[in-house]
């Protein structure tokens, strides 16, 4: 149980990629706090999680709103006395189009939310693991030296979170708190079977890996548990390519 007594929030958490980080965290011991938009989607997970016996409970959070986040994460302490690993899940609204093409309005969204939102959510965990001297933050998608044409912001907007990653972990270090971000060339599973063109995606995305194969979503979760650990204690300022060589570092 590498993640027993440990208390995590997870943002997204009613997604097929949240979900499974969730349902990882909770099956190594974690209580699982899941925030996200919509109550059914969180529901579904939570319901699993404690079937097998794990403990969860939701929340109906916009983790682009300060105040929203501050409470959820403030209400999250209060009632077990830590916050010990936040990972935020969530999408950024992106666009993908080519540049010369999409609006400034589109272009801009993913970025605005991608940096808003690992802030917000970042801040306000952190000031819980602060007086603990120890944490995990964790974000999901960092970027690599590859561009891929018709992205729109999307990329851009990966790039920012990791310049903000590099930044907390500098200014968190000395508190105990770690910063880490995982990232994949794609998760299959993560689209939905109707997904327009999703063949050809998945196609692209395996051929693109050195190990033929796109990463899982049961991988995603366990190097998540990995990364959010004590085995990973010496980890921070740093991204876990779990892209099966489709990304190189």
């Amino acid at each position: 149980m590498l993640l027993e007594n440990k208390v995590a929030v997870v943002y997204g958490a009613g997604g097929r990629v949240g979900g499974a980080v969730a349902r990882a965290f909770a099956a190594e011991g974690a209580a699982v706090f899941l925030a996200g938009r919509t109550h059914a989607k969180l529901d579904r997970v939570a319901d699993d999680i404690r079937s097998s016996g794990g403990l969860a409970e939701t929340a109906r959070i916009d983790a682009l709103d300060e105040e929203a986040v501050d409470a959820f994460v403030d209400a999250v302490a209060e009632q077990t006395g830590r916050v010990d690993i936040s990972f935020n899940l969530i999408s950024y609204g992106d666009v993908q189009e080519p540049l010369a093409t999409i609006s400034a309005e589109d272009f801009s969204r993913p970025i605005e939310h991608a940096v808003r939102t690992q802030f917000l959510t970042t801040r306000a965990a952190a000031r819980h693991m602060v007086k603990r001297s120890s944490g995990v933050i964790l974000a999901f998608g960092g970027s690599g030296p590859e561009a891929v044409p018709g992205l729109g912001g999307f990329v851009v907007a990966l790039d920012a979170v990791e310049g903000l990653r590099r930044q907390w972990a500098c200014e968190l270090g000395p508190h105990g708190i770690r910063f880490v971000t995982l990232k994949t060339g794609g998760i299959p599973e993560s689209l939905p079977e109707d997904f327009p063109g999703r063949a050809e995606i998945v196609a692209g995305i395996e051929e693109a890996a050195m190990l033929h194969r796109a990463a899982t979503l049961a991988d995603v979760g366990n190097v998540a548990v990995f990364a959010a650990s004590d085995l990973a204690g010496s980890m921070t300022a740093a991204t876990v390519n779990i892209s099966c060589g489709a990304l190189v570092d």
